[in-house]
């Protein structure tokens, strides 16, 4: 199984496209801080300014020759070590989160090398709590966003 992460920013026109059509189907949306339809010219815009930006990453996921999702780091501080994650796969994909995590945890402690990999999620979305659960995040704080609850977890490169 190969693993290829397409930075948003190096994405062909094609794979844009994908994404945002991604981004916008309602499953996904329904999970999101912004749950507005994204138009195409603030898609663009948003890609070219994560160009340089030293604070977010965002990665297209390729396994083999299949795209599956999407992972992104937000809130980067190299000098805190910490990072927070998020990721959606495909719409209509089951069976990926796996391998989104795993493409996660590798980045952030390997390439970025945080020792601290944060989360955010609904505290509806128990398919996606109990998928952090299994990479072992532990619940650290909640808030409430938008009206809705937030469950912050969080797991620590000492304990991979």
């Amino acid at each position: 199984m190969k693993i290829e992460l397409i930075n948003f920013i190096d994405m062909s026109l094609d794979e844009k496209k994908m994404v945002l059509e991604w981004r916008n189907h309602k499953d996904i949306r329904k999970y999101m801080y912004n749950r507005e339809i994204i138009s195409w010219e603030n898609h663009l815009k948003y890609i070219e300014y994560l160009d340089g930006l030293r604070s977010k990453r965002y990665f297209l996921v390729k396994k083999d020759s299949e795209y599956i999702g999407t992972i992104d780091f937000t809130g980067i501080d190299l000098d805190k070590k910490e990072t927070y994650l998020g990721l959606y796969a495909k719409p209509n994909l089951k069976g990926v989160g796996d391998i989104l995590m795993s493409s996660i945890i590798d980045y952030a402690f390997n390439s970025l090398k945080i020792d601290i990999l944060k989360l955010e999620v609904l505290e509806s979305n128990k398919r996606a709590i109990n998928l952090y659960k299994r990479f072992d995040f532990k619940e650290f704080d909640r808030k409430i966003v938008n009206g809705k609850e937030m469950i912050c977890m969080e797991i620590r490169s000492e304990d991979w």
